[in-house]
């Protein structure tokens, strides 16, 4: 079996399976689905700090799962605009663990992704799981294997 990490770009997915389904994603069918299939050796889910009761929750529920959630100041700017992006973050963490397993997991849509996985392509298998119409092309191409994030992985 597959020795498998798991990186979850948590905004991403909130965001696409709310714009496509007006649903939100189910971690434990998730982590069910892929733990039946392989061995998860870590699973790290990026997400932005929050003081609301119902986000602290969702964190504890993805700590029950088995996610480790690692957690970053939601940054408000005073034009207004705000960052929480995990991104570099992310991919340090999957260079650091690429060597340690065979597979690397990405749920995400975000094309700024896809360098990362042409360049970790020919170390370990690389997958995607995201929304059909809102992932870029071009991670869908730079995944070995993409799988679509539909109905039977949403809550109901």
């Amino acid at each position: 079996m597959k020795k498998t990490a798991i990186f979850v770009d948590v905004q991403n997915i909130y965001y696409t399976t709310r714009q496509a389904y007006n649903r939100q994603f189910n971690y434990r069918k998730f982590w069910k689905q892929v733990s039946a299939e392989t061995e998860i050796v870590s699973a790290t889910a990026y997400a932005i700090q929050s003081r609301d009761d119902n986000q602290i929750k969702f964190q504890d529920a993805l700590k029950h799962i088995g996610f480790t959630v690692k957690l970053k100041p939601f940054i408000q700017r005073s034009d207004g605009s705000a960052k929480g992006d995990w991104d570099v973050g992310i991919t340090i963490d999957i260079l650091e663990t690429v060597k340690s397993v065979d597979a690397i997991l990405l749920l995400s849509g975000d094309g700024d992704f896809d360098l990362l996985l042409q360049k970790i392509n020919e170390q370990v298998h690389t997958l995607v799981y995201g929304v059909p119409e809102l992932t870029a092309r071009s991670l869908i191409e730079s995944a070995q294997e993409y799988r679509q994030i539909d109905e039977h992985l949403l809550l109901p």
